[in-house]
């Protein structure tokens, strides 16, 4: 018999009715149709989206819910990461908001951030309008294990012409108990037209009981608006990380997203972009550093709907140990599309023989008067590079570390925010002095 296209997984979570906004029918009816689409299990690589990332051993554990109230302290986790940036922070621990941790007092003219719990108990309208329905979930098993058991979240909106200057911080922590936690959070992102904002999203946790976590980010960028889209990925070795983003981009808007994941012992990073609007302009960077038997999945799909677009896609990755990278990098130009201009390129070092990249660029184009390539190259770091620079009296170690910092760097140089993006290499940096490199 064929492999089964689901793997069998009993999602545990709180019962509806302990799940906030329990009673609206919206919300009901949207939990009930993700627990309906869940109740099939976890995608398998008998799905094409999923040939080259194996969720079996996500399915073997024993995942308990997350509940509101656990104690830690994020900042002893990784001293000075983002702490020292300015602005509006907000900070989640195993999927809740807290409190006691975020910094939300005084918001810049322009911008409305709150609680995702909190929202659908002030605010069920505006919540359900900003959501929407069960319709959403496309079939998407992932987004029905978030729609079915998503407890807390947030919700950031801008308002038209608002400029706002200091980024907007999204800290995830994990602070497993003695059993496996998993939590789906859900983050909804609003521009308004010709309004700018940079968020940052981290998630980080410690080593040792595994932990899953499930994101959803949907995002739409109004009219001539900027959006700047950062993610650390840096959980412990134990957990897991599956995370969807979806954007919907008006006429003229522009989203940038710049990735970096390092942690995790399996991480899919999924990326769905759809062009609303002439004029519009997406960026996708990402950079993946995997060791040991990591695993990192990027998968990214570009949708362009309407005619005069433009993307430019490029992922880097460095992979050593037995670790494993995958990209699957989709763009779409529907038969209107006239004039699309998309573009896609990912690059991957490999420090070790057993290391392995699986790299898929597709291009399905329906139009004609279109401009669109895609590349991909992986291999060991070039022989020419490594003899320049131990002509000049460096040990082979030494020179692999740079080549790899090079190779890395040129992908951060891209990221606008400069405390942000210095944060970004200092974690290149320690991942590049650790026993990985060699």
């Amino acid at each position: 018999m064929p492999a089964a296209r689901t793997i069998p997984f009993d999602c545990p979570a709180p019962g509806p009715a302990a799940l906030p906004g329990a009673g609206l029918p919206w919300l009901d009816a949207m939990r009930d149709e993700g627990r309906r689409l869940s109740a099939g299990g976890l995608p398998s690589t008998r799905m094409e989206a999923w040939k080259y990332t194996n969720l079996a051993p996500l399915a073997e554990l024993d995942f308990q819910p997350s509940a509101p109230g656990a104690e830690v302290q994020p900042a002893g986790l990784d001293p000075g990461a983002l702490d020292a940036l300015e602005g509006p922070a907000v900070v989640f621990v195993n999927g809740w908001l807290s409190p006691e941790h975020s910094r939300l007092d005084g918001l810049p003219n322009g911008l409305r951030v709150r609680g995702l719990a909190q929202g659908l108990t002030d605010d069920p309208v505006g919540v359900e309008a900003l959501i929407g329905g069960a319709e959403a979930l496309n079939g998407d098993l992932m987004a029905a294990f978030n729609a079915a058991f998503a407890a807390d979240g947030c919700i950031v909106e801008t308002e038209p012409g608002a400029a706002v200057q200091e980024p907007v911080v999204l800290r995830f922590v994990a602070a497993p108990g003695s059993a496996p936690l998993a939590y789906h959070p859900r983050v909804i992102v609003r521009l308004g037209a010709d309004s700018s904002l940079t968020l940052i999203e981290r998630h980080e946790g410690p080593a040792g009981v595994p932990t899953w976590s499930n994101p959803v980010v949907d995002i739409e960028v109004g009219e001539e608006a900027r959006f700047s889209h950062i993610k650390l990925q840096a959980e412990g070795e134990s957990a897991y990380h599956t995370a969807l983003t979806k954007a919907a981009l008006a006429g003229g808007a522009r989203y940038e997203s710049h990735l970096l994941a390092l942690g995790a012992r399996l991480a899919r990073h999924e990326i769905h972009i759809r062009f609303d609007g002439e004029g519009a302009d997406c960026q996708l960077r990402g950079g993946y550093m995997a060791r040991g038997s990591q695993h990192i999945d990027n998968t990214t799909v570009i949708d362009h709907a309407v005619p005069h677009c433009e993307s430019r896609e490029v992922y880097k990755g460095v992979l050593d140990d037995t670790a494993r990278g995958v990209f699957q990098g989709k763009i779409v130009v529907r038969q209107d599309a006239q004039k699309t201009d998309g573009h896609q390129l990912n690059r991957t070092l490999l420090l070790s023989p057993k290391a392995e990249i699986d790299t898929k660029p597709e291009l399905e184009i329906y139009a004609d008067d279109v401009k669109c390539s895609h590349g991909a190259t992986a291999g060991e770091p070039e022989a020419d590079q490594l003899f320049y620079l131990r002509s000049r009296g460096l040990d082979l170690r030494t020179a692999r570390k740079l080549i790899v910092q090079g190779f890395m760097g040129e992908l951060l140089e891209e990221v606008g925010h400069e405390p942000t993006r210095a944060v970004l290499a200092d974690r290149v940096a320690a991942w590049i002095d650790g026993d990985q490199v060699s």
